[in-house]
């Protein structure tokens, strides 16, 4: 199946899962993202019944929430316990004794069919909550990327093929502009740059499918003023498809509200010197990282994450894009990625 929006953006709605072959498995152990955990995904498919999860408006949120049979559960909630001490403390500690599994969510919506689970402190009732989902190669390039390349780290791990992800925490990109109707200039100025700064860095690292329900608005006081940083939170679409233009937020009706904001209240000057500006922090990034980002580069460039016919596509629409020929004949979509940082950024090689 495959979705279309007004402007004529075609996404594949169902992404195959590629799953995490020799080469990325190195990696994983190398930079040590690989954790041996107590249950993987296929064990949380073992639920018994299942209800859909509504919002506070009786809402379907597309999540269900699941339970296990009792012979089954007291495994189940005690594994999730220790995998949430290895995300956030490296290790199984005494601290999982003051914790609880509240809920178990799972949702059929989306390619990596995740469940979502819920903790809570029992001593101060405070809750947080992580994720657990298939393995896709693809989507661990899309988070390496992330904790490379922009300024956002990643907190995550990898055991054979299930996958542990954090929370990342902000108010849904698609419900925040409704707060910004009595902003004053300078704060809706502070956010339109940090729009046009997360549409470029997504771009040259060809993350697609940003629309405004795949990232959140992080704020943060500063002084007599408020920082806003946009975080995407889906990494499905990294370096799928082939329409360049799925790689630019911009090109989302439904990113219209953060497009026309910035249309209001930013110069094309400013736009550029924002553009350049991330570009630049990007490079720092890379200079800083660069043994690792050198190794993901060439783990990526030999893997199979996208089709031969989207390869072809995209190789094509960015050879149009950067008025150049070097993407001709690039057999990966790896390949196309480090070129088109290349290009970008001004990096001259990374063999």
């Amino acid at each position: 199946m495959r979705t279309k929006n007004k402007q004529g953006i075609v996404i594949s709605k169902k992404k195959p899962n590629y799953p995490v072959l020799k080469p990325l498995n190195d990696y994983i152990h190398t930079f040590h993202r690989f954790y041996e955990l107590p249950l993987e995904y296929e064990d949380l498919m073992r639920y018994e019944s299942a209800f859909p999860l509504l919002d506070e408006d009786g809402n379907d949120t597309l999540w269900q929430s699941v339970s296990y049979g009792q012979s089954f559960a007291g495994e189940i909630f005690r594994g999730l316990l220790e995998i949430y001490a290895i995300l956030t403390s490296g290790g199984v500690s005494e601290s999982i004794q003051h914790l609880s599994v509240h809920r178990i969510d799972y949702c059929l919506f989306g390619n990596s069919h995740p469940f979502r689970i819920k903790i809570i402190n029992l001593a101060n009732d405070n809750y947080d909550y992580y994720y657990i989902k298939k393995a896709d190669a693809s989507r661990i390039y899309g988070l390496e990327l992330e904790h490379i390349l922009s300024p956002n780290k990643i907190n995550y791990f990898v055991f054979h093929q299930t996958l542990v992800e954090e929370h990342i925490m902000g108010i849904p990109g698609d419900i925040f502009p409704q707060q910004i109707k009595d902003w004053k200039k300078h704060s809706k100025v502070r956010l339109a740059k940090e729009f046009v700064k997360f549409n470029e860095r997504t771009f040259f690292r060809l993350l697609g499918d940003m629309r405004d329900y795949n990232f959140v608005v992080d704020m943060t006081p500063d002084f007599d003023q408020v920082q806003y940083r946009i975080r995407a939170i889906d990494f499905d679409q990294q370096s799928y498809e082939g329409n360049p233009k799925i790689y630019m937020p911009q090109f989302f009706k439904e990113n219209n509200p953060y497009v026309q904001l910035a249309m209001e209240v930013l110069t094309e000057k400013s736009i550029k010197q924002y553009q350049k500006e991330e570009r630049a922090l990007t490079f720092k990034r890379i200079q800083l990282q660069f043994y690792q980002f050198k190794q993901l580069m060439k783990t990526m460039s030999s893997d199979t994450i996208s089709t031969s016919k989207k390869i072809e596509e995209l190789a094509q629409g960015l050879n149009e894009y950067h008025k150049t020929k070097l993407f001709s004949g690039t057999a990966r979509m790896g390949q196309i990625v480090q070129l088109n940082l290349q290009l970008c950024l001004g990096i001259e090689s990374v063999d």
